[in-house]
């Protein structure tokens, strides 16, 4: 596999999960979660990947030092970059792909994938194939198959939709040009994959790895027990971390 790069978005709100620790709202990927910060799960498995040479950790301003706090006594010898993000979930991809530019430049990043801190049950044989097929068709994102939708008549609708997730990779040279181009149009995607498809070369083709709704988002309060209960399931840590 080529050398990669694994970004963990930590920056937003978490609001709608509700948590509060002495009447201050907490971020979720801070929350605790089988003996872990939500957030570790992502970074360590990150870490865990042979072919990821870097790790960049985006916080929300304003919390780099409690996002540090979290994850330093996880992490043993192995490093992390810390970076601040922005006001927007693109404003936060751009500032971890400035920390990466010069290590893309060089050729020592080759593929780079963007993935949602508060998703932390993602595996590393998920990481792995979409690194893959990223470096082999330019970029990949894990998809779920949707339910049938039922209307309203009692109609059932066709099949074929699916439930795209993070990780979300691509190479890096295709990624960082499009982000260059979005900037000065003001073009702010709803995630990675729709800022590439709109920018990148007809080279890049964005390619489906199927992924199962095990990868779940933690959103609302259920979703931590959820979680919880998924990891201390038989085999639900499979990563050696």
């Amino acid at each position: 596999m080529p050398a990669s790069a694994l970004v963990v978005l930590a920056a937003g709100s978490g609001s709608r999960v509700g948590a509060v620790a002495d009447g201050t709202p907490v971020n979720k990927v801070l929350l605790p979660l089988a003996g872990l910060p939500v957030l570790a799960h992502s970074v360590l498995v990150a870490l865990s990947v042979p072919d990821v040479v870097r790790v960049v950790v985006v916080a929300r301003p304003g919390e780099e030092q409690a996002v540090g706090a979290a994850l330093a006594p996880h992490l043993g010898d192995r490093e992390v970059a810390l970076v601040t993000g922005g006001a927007t979930r693109h404003a936060s991809e751009e500032a971890a792909l400035r920390v990466l530019r010069p290590a893309v430049a060089a050729g020592e990043v080759e593929v780079v994938a963007i993935h949602d801190g508060a998703r932390p049950l993602v595996d590393r044989e998920l990481v792995e194939r979409l690194l893959a097929a990223a470096a082999e068709h330019g970029g990949a994102v894990p998809v779920v198959p949707a339910p049938p939708l039922v209307h309203l008549d009692g109609a059932v609708a066709a099949g074929g939709l699916g439930t795209v997730q993070t990780p979300q990779a691509f190479r890096a040279g295709a990624l960082l040009a499009a982000y260059a181009e979005a900037g000065p149009q003001g073009f702010e995607g709803t995630d990675t994959a729709s800022c590439v498809e709109r920018y990148a070369g007809p080279d890049v083709r964005i390619a489906a790895v199927g992924s199962t709704a095990r990868n779940l988002k933690v959103t609302f309060p259920e979703d931590v027990a959820l979680a919880e209960a998924l990891l201390r399931s038989p085999g639900g840590r499979p990563d050696d971390r």
